[in-house]
């Protein structure tokens, strides 16, 4: 990774006496290098391999993109990527064995490290904390997936450059950030209000430090809410969003350490206006329930575990494992 610009961002300690420690951040544009989406939902995925020599360590993200051109974007991070390609077709759940026109975004290792959607703003890390790359870490590239859900911006020949300028250092920070994905299969019915829920167990002997989530739907989804409940039926909301504002990371409402033996867990409130079944889908046709929750551990790698998914509806909900559910809480702003 080589730096275009640079800033120098300092931050205070205090152990018995405070002082200040610099850091030179510098900044590098991973973008679509000017592609032309041909297809409407085309998930389009370009890669950067880093430097394995070096720690790198990123504390920002600056997107250079629009809702008029990209539904979302996705920064992965891969131990290797889908494919060897400078561009390559990754919708997922579009890839067929069969299909040698696509690859998903990481062929080993994959980990979500930032997305965006809804002309959401920057996002900057705290002071002192970033997400380790390169060098011993288990991220060896990062993949830029553009969601391209309509193409009338591209018939009259232009092309996109759209992606994320990361802000980076390589000065040892001892704060490592890393992101679980909480979310959902399922099935909406016609003209139903339904909860799509999820939970999932910490099961390593770590405390992890929430500092942000972002919330993630298409079209019919009214609110998205996250909690760690604790053993003793506590439940400590972390984020409550409209899905529909502005996608970016919001700070959490209750800055809570989670550790071994707390449970995650997220609901989105759904109400299908359509008069047929909606499903979890990667297409503005289908459907998704995602709460992201990013956080920073102290001295020690960032949890192993990075997705929390459930069945969904009708097959799973909250109540088949939970008490105490703050039900009108979860489902209203």
């Amino acid at each position: 990774m080589l730096g275009k610009h640079s800033l120098t961002y300092c931050f205070a300690f205090a152990v018995f006496f405070k002082f200040t420690c610099c850091y030179d951040v510098k900044k590098y544009s991973l973008l679509m290098p000017n592609v032309r989406p041909n297809t409407p939902e085309l998930y389009l995925c370009t890669p950067v391999r880093i430097n394995y020599k070096k720690n790198y360590y990123i504390t920002g993200f600056e997107p250079n993109a629009t809702m008029e051109t990209a539904h979302h974007i996705l920064l992965y991070g891969c131990s290797k990527p889908g494919s060897a390609k400078p561009v390559w077709n990754c919708g997922e759940m579009m890839i067929s064995a069969n299909n040698r026109d696509t690859a998903s975004p990481c062929s080993e290792g994959t980990q979500i490290i930032y997305a965006w959607g809804r002309d959401a703003p920057k996002l900057d890390l705290p002071d002192g904390v970033g997400f380790k790359v390169g060098g011993k870490s288990s991220i060896q590239y990062i993949v830029l997936q553009v969601h391209y859900a309509h193409i009338d911006h591209f018939k009259n020949g232009r092309t996109d450059n759209s992606g994320v300028i990361l802000h980076y250092t390589t000065y040892p920070l001892s704060k490592l950030a890393g992101v679980i994905l909480l979310g959902t299969g399922g099935v909406i019915p016609p003209r139903e209000i339904v909860h799509m829920e999820t939970s999932c167990s910490i099961t390593e002997n770590k405390t992890i430090y929430p500092f942000v989530y972002r919330t993630h739907t298409h079209s019919l989804g009214k609110v998205v809410s996250g909690y760690v409940v604790k053993p003793n039926n506590t439940w400590i909301e972390l984020g409550k969003r409209d899905p529909l504002t502005p996608q970016m990371f919001y700070p959490v409402t209750h800055k809570v350490p989670i550790t071994y033996g707390d449970r995650l867990t997220a609901r989105c409130t759904m109400e299908n206006t359509r008069d047929r079944p909606t499903y979890i889908g990667l297409t503005n046709e289908d459907e998704m329930c995602n709460m992201y929750i990013m956080y920073y551990v102290e001295n020690d790698s960032p949890l192993k575990q990075k997705y929390c998914f459930s069945q969904g509806p009708p097959l799973y909900y909250w109540n088949q494992e939970f008490r105490n559910i703050p039900d009108k809480e979860a489902s209203t702003l």
